[in-house]
């Protein structure tokens, strides 16, 4: 899995390794490239995606249509792509929590 954000059209990509039916939803930041999250929600009928998508468009400030898993969606390692952010600006709202 090389770099963590990508630009594809102007929509900024990132590699995520999920854990469904976590304790909570959260951001458990960056390892080795890879955003780790987890959520509590089941991996059945796309609602850890969903889950996952909404968890990230509420730390990076968009709207949740514009998060979307494009690769990996039955996998705990995805990528998802946020529709309109530059790879910067998603690196740097994933990493100001951390801080």
């Amino acid at each position: 899995m090389g770099h963590s954000c990508q630009v594809s059209k102007g929509d900024a990509q990132i590699e995520v390794r999920l854990r469904p039916r976590g304790k909570g939803d959260e951001l458990l930041g960056m390892e080795g490239g890879v955003l780790r999250a987890r959520v509590s929600a089941p991996p059945v009928d796309g609602k850890a995606n969903r889950a996952l998508c909404k968890l990230i468009a509420k730390r990076v400030g968009v709207a949740p249509s514009r998060v979307s898993v494009v690769r990996g969606e039955r996998s705990r390692d995805k990528v998802v792509r946020v529709e309109g952010l530059e790879s910067r600006a998603l690196e740097k709202a994933l990493k100001a929590e951390e801080a």
